[in-house]
């Protein structure tokens, strides 16, 4: 658990898809992703249980502000981090909320024996693009290629 001298915001890992916790993600995902949809009890769970996965939440005297999720993945070129779904309630931005949260997950990945962590963002995020470099973070020269499953009923079709 981080905690910010004198921003009383502490940043922990959230362990159990408690109301607090499924009602942080419905109001957070959509101030993140305009195709967000809402996550019941048992999606939250699933995310929070994952052996893969640690999902941190940032929070205030007033509850959950932030979060974001660290995946650990033991891959045949070593453990590879991420970083994923960061985000912030817009009343909290600019406190320096998603710095905490990121330093924690760089932390727990250092202590996992993670060789990188890797993140990407829309290049519209130019705050949290600059975050993220003042933090360490390097761009690379690299293709995104995604595939959307979301709706189909059968595999690829080939080219």
């Amino acid at each position: 658990m981080t905690e910010a001298p004198g921003m009383n915001v502490r940043v922990e890992i959230a362990r159990e898809a408690s109301q607090e916790v499924i009602d942080a993600f419905a109001r957070l995902l959509p101030q993140l992703s305009s195709t967000a949809k809402p996550l019941g009890h048992e999606a939250v769970d699933r995310m929070l249980t994952h052996d893969a996965n640690t999902v941190l939440v940032a929070r205030t005297p007033a509850g959950i502000v932030g979060m974001l999720t660290l995946a650990v993945l033991p891959l045949p070129s070593g453990l590879r981090a991420r970083v994923e779904d960061v985000v912030v309630d817009t009343a909290a931005r600019g406190q320096g909320v998603a710095g905490l949260l990121i330093e924690e997950a760089l932390r727990i990945a250092h202590e996992t024996g993670a060789r990188t962590v890797d993140l990407t963002s829309r290049p519209d995020r130019g705050p949290a693009n600059r975050l993220y470099e003042r933090l360490g973070f390097r761009s690379r020269e690299s293709t995104v290629y995604r595939f959307p499953l979301e709706g189909r009923t059968t595999g690829p079709t080939p080219a």
